[in-house]
Protein backbone atom coordinates (compact mmCIF):
# COMPACT_ATOMS: atom_id res chain seq x y z
CA UNK A 1 0.00 0.00 0.00
CA UNK A 2 1.32 3.32 -0.88
CA UNK A 3 0.97 6.42 1.10
CA UNK A 4 -1.92 8.02 -1.42
CA UNK A 5 -3.78 4.95 -0.96
CA UNK A 6 -7.01 4.69 1.64
CA UNK A 7 -7.90 2.10 4.13
CA UNK A 8 -8.92 -1.60 2.45
CA UNK A 9 -11.62 -2.12 3.77
CA UNK A 10 -14.49 -0.61 1.77
CA UNK A 11 -15.71 -1.73 -1.54
CA UNK A 12 -14.40 0.78 -4.63
CA UNK A 13 -17.23 3.19 -6.61
CA UNK A 14 -17.19 0.53 -9.45
CA UNK A 15 -18.70 -2.04 -6.98
CA UNK A 16 -21.04 -0.26 -5.73
CA UNK A 17 -24.69 -1.69 -6.01
CA UNK A 18 -26.37 1.03 -5.38
CA UNK A 19 -25.55 3.12 -8.12
CA UNK A 20 -28.67 2.32 -10.41
CA UNK A 21 -30.79 3.40 -7.68
CA UNK A 22 -28.82 6.42 -7.22
CA UNK A 23 -28.52 7.21 -10.93
CA UNK A 24 -32.85 7.29 -11.25
CA UNK A 25 -33.00 9.91 -7.94
CA UNK A 26 -34.13 13.30 -8.72
CA UNK A 27 -31.01 16.38 -7.84
CA UNK A 28 -33.84 17.49 -5.44
CA UNK A 29 -34.34 13.85 -3.85
CA UNK A 30 -30.69 13.84 -3.38
CA UNK A 31 -29.98 17.34 -1.18
CA UNK A 32 -33.00 16.09 1.25
CA UNK A 33 -30.93 12.76 1.61
CA UNK A 34 -27.79 13.99 2.03
CA UNK A 35 -29.32 15.89 4.92
CA UNK A 36 -30.61 13.43 6.33
CA UNK A 37 -27.76 11.81 6.42
CA UNK A 38 -26.21 14.79 8.23
CA UNK A 39 -28.78 14.40 11.14
CA UNK A 40 -28.50 10.87 11.34
CA UNK A 41 -25.03 10.69 12.33
CA UNK A 42 -25.71 13.70 14.94
CA UNK A 43 -28.79 10.95 16.20
CA UNK A 44 -26.57 8.03 16.42
CA UNK A 45 -23.82 10.22 18.02
CA UNK A 46 -26.36 10.97 20.76
CA UNK A 47 -27.23 7.37 21.57
CA UNK A 48 -30.34 7.94 19.99
CA UNK A 49 -31.98 4.43 19.64
CA UNK A 50 -35.29 5.17 17.16
CA UNK A 51 -36.79 7.84 14.56
CA UNK A 52 -39.63 8.41 12.79
CA UNK A 53 -40.72 10.49 9.73
CA UNK A 54 -41.79 13.32 11.85
CA UNK A 55 -39.01 13.73 13.96
CA UNK A 56 -36.40 13.25 10.94
CA UNK A 57 -38.88 15.61 8.76
CA UNK A 58 -38.64 18.42 11.73
CA UNK A 59 -34.39 18.12 11.65
CA UNK A 60 -34.23 19.00 7.43
CA UNK A 61 -37.63 20.97 7.86
CA UNK A 62 -39.62 19.06 5.28
CA UNK A 63 -42.93 17.29 5.77
CA UNK A 64 -43.38 13.28 7.37
CA UNK A 65 -44.60 12.84 3.94
CA UNK A 66 -41.48 13.96 1.87
CA UNK A 67 -39.45 11.98 4.34
CA UNK A 68 -41.25 8.83 3.76
CA UNK A 69 -41.29 8.64 -0.33
CA UNK A 70 -37.57 9.32 -0.40
CA UNK A 71 -36.47 6.48 2.17
CA UNK A 72 -38.81 4.55 -0.24
CA UNK A 73 -35.78 4.73 -2.73
CA UNK A 74 -33.92 2.24 0.10
CA UNK A 75 -36.48 -0.28 -0.30
CA UNK A 76 -37.40 -1.67 3.15
CA UNK A 77 -37.25 0.22 6.07
CA UNK A 78 -38.44 1.44 9.11
CA UNK A 79 -41.01 -0.27 10.98
CA UNK A 80 -44.75 1.04 10.72
CA UNK A 81 -45.81 2.92 15.00
CA UNK A 82 -41.59 1.99 15.32
CA UNK A 83 -39.65 4.57 13.09
CA UNK A 84 -36.22 3.85 11.96
CA UNK A 85 -33.32 2.98 13.40
CA UNK A 86 -30.61 5.84 13.29
CA UNK A 87 -27.56 3.57 12.49
CA UNK A 88 -29.02 1.35 9.82
CA UNK A 89 -30.89 4.04 8.07
CA UNK A 90 -27.52 6.00 8.21
CA UNK A 91 -25.96 3.30 6.89
CA UNK A 92 -28.60 2.67 3.75
CA UNK A 93 -28.67 6.11 3.01
CA UNK A 94 -24.99 6.42 2.69
CA UNK A 95 -24.12 3.59 0.42
CA UNK A 96 -26.74 5.07 -1.78
CA UNK A 97 -24.95 8.40 -1.48
CA UNK A 98 -21.97 7.01 -2.25
CA UNK A 99 -20.23 7.32 1.36
CA UNK A 100 -20.41 3.81 2.23
CA UNK A 101 -17.39 3.17 -0.21
CA UNK A 102 -14.15 4.85 -0.24
CA UNK A 103 -13.27 7.62 -2.58
CA UNK A 104 -10.01 9.05 -3.32
CA UNK A 105 -9.89 12.88 -3.57
CA UNK A 106 -7.17 15.02 -4.26
CA UNK A 107 -7.17 18.86 -3.72
CA UNK A 108 -6.14 21.64 -6.19
CA UNK A 109 -5.20 24.91 -4.82
CA UNK A 110 -4.04 25.41 -1.28
CA UNK A 111 -4.67 29.10 -0.43
CA UNK A 112 -6.87 30.01 2.75
CA UNK A 113 -10.15 27.60 1.37
CA UNK A 114 -7.54 25.16 0.76
CA UNK A 115 -5.95 25.13 3.93
CA UNK A 116 -9.37 25.21 5.58
CA UNK A 117 -10.60 21.73 3.87
CA UNK A 118 -7.42 20.00 4.52
CA UNK A 119 -7.64 20.79 8.05
CA UNK A 120 -11.80 19.53 8.02
CA UNK A 121 -11.80 16.03 9.76
CA UNK A 122 -15.26 15.15 8.33
CA UNK A 123 -14.73 13.86 5.09
CA UNK A 124 -12.50 10.92 6.52
CA UNK A 125 -16.19 10.12 8.48
CA UNK A 126 -17.84 10.11 5.05
CA UNK A 127 -16.08 7.82 3.26
CA UNK A 128 -13.88 10.74 1.16
CA UNK A 129 -10.10 9.95 1.62
CA UNK A 130 -7.72 13.60 0.55
CA UNK A 131 -4.87 11.67 -0.79
CA UNK A 132 -2.83 14.40 -1.99
CA UNK A 133 -3.29 18.15 -1.96
CA UNK A 134 -1.53 20.28 -4.88
CA UNK A 135 -0.13 23.33 -5.45
CA UNK A 136 2.46 25.96 -7.41
CA UNK A 137 3.54 27.88 -4.59
CA UNK A 138 7.48 26.51 -3.61
CA UNK A 139 6.81 27.72 -0.20
CA UNK A 140 3.76 25.67 0.06
CA UNK A 141 5.07 22.36 -1.67
CA UNK A 142 6.54 19.97 0.71
CA UNK A 143 4.39 20.54 3.55
CA UNK A 144 1.65 18.98 5.51
CA UNK A 145 -1.96 20.05 6.42
CA UNK A 146 -4.22 18.14 8.06
CA UNK A 147 -1.68 15.34 7.53
CA UNK A 148 -1.90 16.00 3.85
CA UNK A 149 1.49 16.76 1.85
CA UNK A 150 1.46 19.15 -0.37
CA UNK A 151 2.56 18.18 -3.76
CA UNK A 152 3.75 20.45 -6.99
CA UNK A 153 1.03 21.08 -9.81
CA UNK A 154 3.60 20.58 -12.12
CA UNK A 155 3.81 17.07 -11.12
CA UNK A 156 -0.31 15.82 -10.96
CA UNK A 157 -0.01 13.79 -14.00
CA UNK A 158 2.68 11.40 -12.69
CA UNK A 159 1.36 11.63 -8.71
CA UNK A 160 -2.47 10.89 -10.13
CA UNK A 161 -0.73 8.19 -12.09
CA UNK A 162 -0.43 6.30 -8.92
CA UNK A 163 -3.26 7.63 -6.69
CA UNK A 164 -6.02 6.80 -8.87
CA UNK A 165 -8.64 9.52 -7.86
CA UNK A 166 -11.74 9.64 -8.25
CA UNK A 167 -12.66 13.14 -7.42
CA UNK A 168 -11.14 16.52 -7.19
CA UNK A 169 -11.76 19.49 -5.36
CA UNK A 170 -11.12 22.88 -6.97
CA UNK A 171 -9.68 26.03 -5.03
CA UNK A 172 -7.95 27.84 -7.53
CA UNK A 173 -7.78 31.13 -8.80
CA UNK A 174 -10.84 31.91 -10.57
CA UNK A 175 -8.74 32.47 -14.10
CA UNK A 176 -6.80 29.18 -13.29
CA UNK A 177 -10.38 27.03 -13.15
CA UNK A 178 -10.92 26.00 -16.74
CA UNK A 179 -7.57 24.66 -17.24
CA UNK A 180 -7.20 23.39 -14.00
CA UNK A 181 -10.62 21.49 -14.36
CA UNK A 182 -9.77 20.08 -17.99
CA UNK A 183 -6.75 19.03 -16.70
CA UNK A 184 -8.25 17.32 -14.11
CA UNK A 185 -11.00 15.48 -16.57
CA UNK A 186 -7.73 14.35 -18.78
CA UNK A 187 -5.81 12.55 -15.78
CA UNK A 188 -9.60 10.81 -14.86
CA UNK A 189 -11.04 12.54 -12.17
CA UNK A 190 -15.02 11.20 -12.26
CA UNK A 191 -16.23 14.21 -10.57
CA UNK A 192 -15.25 17.68 -9.79
CA UNK A 193 -16.22 19.89 -6.12
CA UNK A 194 -16.04 23.54 -7.85
CA UNK A 195 -15.46 26.30 -4.96
CA UNK A 196 -14.57 29.14 -7.95
CA UNK A 197 -16.97 31.59 -8.63
CA UNK A 198 -16.96 30.31 -12.23
CA UNK A 199 -19.38 27.86 -13.81
CA UNK A 200 -17.52 24.76 -15.19
CA UNK A 201 -18.74 22.90 -18.09
CA UNK A 202 -16.75 19.35 -19.08
CA UNK A 203 -17.57 16.30 -20.97
CA UNK A 204 -21.09 14.50 -19.77
CA UNK A 205 -18.62 11.97 -17.75
CA UNK A 206 -16.93 14.66 -15.42
CA UNK A 207 -19.57 15.08 -12.96
CA UNK A 208 -19.27 19.27 -11.64
CA UNK A 209 -20.88 21.16 -8.89
CA UNK A 210 -20.19 24.21 -8.79
CA UNK A 211 -20.08 26.26 -5.19
CA UNK A 212 -19.98 29.88 -5.71
CA UNK A 213 -20.22 30.97 -1.73
CA UNK A 214 -20.51 34.09 -2.56
CA UNK A 215 -23.94 33.54 -4.16
CA UNK A 216 -25.17 31.28 -1.72
CA UNK A 217 -24.03 34.22 0.87
CA UNK A 218 -26.42 36.42 -1.88
CA UNK A 219 -28.88 33.38 -1.61
CA UNK A 220 -29.20 33.63 1.84
CA UNK A 221 -29.49 37.38 2.11
CA UNK A 222 -32.66 37.50 -0.59
CA UNK A 223 -34.37 34.96 2.07
CA UNK A 224 -33.93 37.12 5.07
CA UNK A 225 -34.44 40.44 3.38
CA UNK A 226 -37.42 38.36 1.83
CA UNK A 227 -38.93 37.41 5.68
CA UNK A 228 -38.58 40.90 6.98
Amino acid sequence: MSAFDPPEDSPTPAEDPFRRIAADLPRAAVGRLSLYYRELHRLVAAGTTSVNSRELGKLVDVSPAVVRRDLSSLGSVGRRGVGYRPGELMERIGKLLGSGIRWKVILIGVGSLGDALLRYRGFEQLGFHLAAAFDNDRDKIGRKIGGVRIEDYGLIEGICAAVQPDLGILAVPVDSAPEVADKLASIGVSGILNFTPMTIKLPRRVAVINVDLASELQRLAFAVHANR
